[in-house]
């Protein structure tokens, strides 16, 4: 559905006709103004209208429907459309998720799509109408505060999901190494699942921001951006960049941390088994000297002297007090 629909001009809200094909040809000839149209999860024949008025590409149209894209930037002949993946990150179920947001950019318009609950781009409508000098600088002005406000979220998630990493990893490396808790390998599998769903959305659009930025190789301009605003998209693609690094480190903890955990896991169980074994040996000893004597034949040494029983349990006791004190020296009890 469409969301809302406005004219800017010379970064000011103004009044005009309801209907956006009207108020698209009224920005025109104003010249200095452009339109602005945001839609959530539209449905196919309410964005069957809105690209016929706007002439938007085919292609860009079926990706706008379709959703589950990944973060790229394409330039049409008459258009500029770019995908960003929002994230929110519950810390109460430990979860990531995403949504999308595509931009169309065009001559003296914009038109935001948005999939999911994930990028609430009122606010950034609400910031931008509260500072004129930014959105008179039209629809540039729009995709750069929707790109900004994605990716300083980035940071927030990343940081969160940086305190939760470091509970988890205090819990792996406790003294009882995560014994108590039985989950904890699931645990953390879960949490890199989460980072990966994290990465999706902040590592494809590297190449995109790289592109708005002018920086590398993609120093040609973007077709219906304006260039003046390439050192701000640089800011957007700095703080991208700590985003991936950040994103990048906590992955590789992770990694350590599971194999750590595994590790832990493994040690475990070897002390248990030795645990058992030196149990399992110091039975075997009385068991053999009983087995011994229990054959029951007539001719066998001692077997009628009166002090035999008592010598044999003695016997038993000392060989069983040698075995346990040799276990605990070596660390198996």
């Amino acid at each position: 559905m469409i969301v809302d629909c406005a004219i800017y001009r010379d970064g000011r809200r103004t009044e005009g006709p309801e209907d956006f094909s009207d108020a698209l040809d009224q920005a025109r000839a104003v010249g200095d103004a452009f339109v602005w149209i945001g839609l959530h999860e539209p449905t196919a024949k309410e964005f069957d209208q809105v690209s016929q008025e706007f002439g938007l590409h085919p292609l860009a149209v079926e990706d706008a429907l379709k959703a589950h894209q990944r973060p790229k930037l394409e330039v049409y002949d008459d258009s500029l459309f770019m995908v960003l993946k929002p994230v929110v990150y519950e810390p109460d179920s430990d979860t990531v998720s995403s949504g999308e947001v595509m931009i169309f950019m065009g001559d003296s318009f914009v038109v935001t799509v948005r999939h999911g609950e994930g990028a609430p781009l009122g606010v950034v409508r609400h910031r931008l109408e509260a500072d004129p000098d930014v959105l008179k600088h039209g629809p540039t002005a729009v995709l750069y505060s929707i790109a900004d406000a994605s990716v300083d979220h980035y940071l927030e998630v990343a940081d969160e999901l940086q305190s939760d990493l470091e509970v988890l990893e205090a819990e792996v490396f406790s003294p009882d190494g995560g014994a108590s808790s039985r989950n904890t390998a699931s645990r953390i599998y879960t949490f890199k699942r989460q980072i990966l769903e994290f990465r999706r959305a902040t590592g494809p659009l590297a190449l995109p921001v790289a592109r708005l930025s002018g920086v590398g190789p993609f120093s040609p301009s973007v077709p219906f951006v304006d260039e003046t605003a390439q050192p701000f998209f640089r800011d957007v693609n700095d703080h991208l960049t700590r985003v991936n690094e950040s994103v990048e480190g906590l992955d590789r903890l992770v990694s350590d941390i599971l194999s750590a955990h595994l590790a832990q896991m493994s040690v475990r169980q070897n002390d248990d088994m030795r645990k058992i074994s030196a149990w399992a040996a110091m039975a075997a000893v009385p068991t053999m000297i009983a087995g011994v004597y229990g054959m029951n034949f007539d001719h066998m040494p001692e077997l009628h002297w009166w002090w035999t029983y008592p010598a044999v349990i003695l016997l038993m006791a000392v060989l069983e007090v040698v075995l346990y004190r040799m276990f605990k020296r070596r660390g198996w009890l």
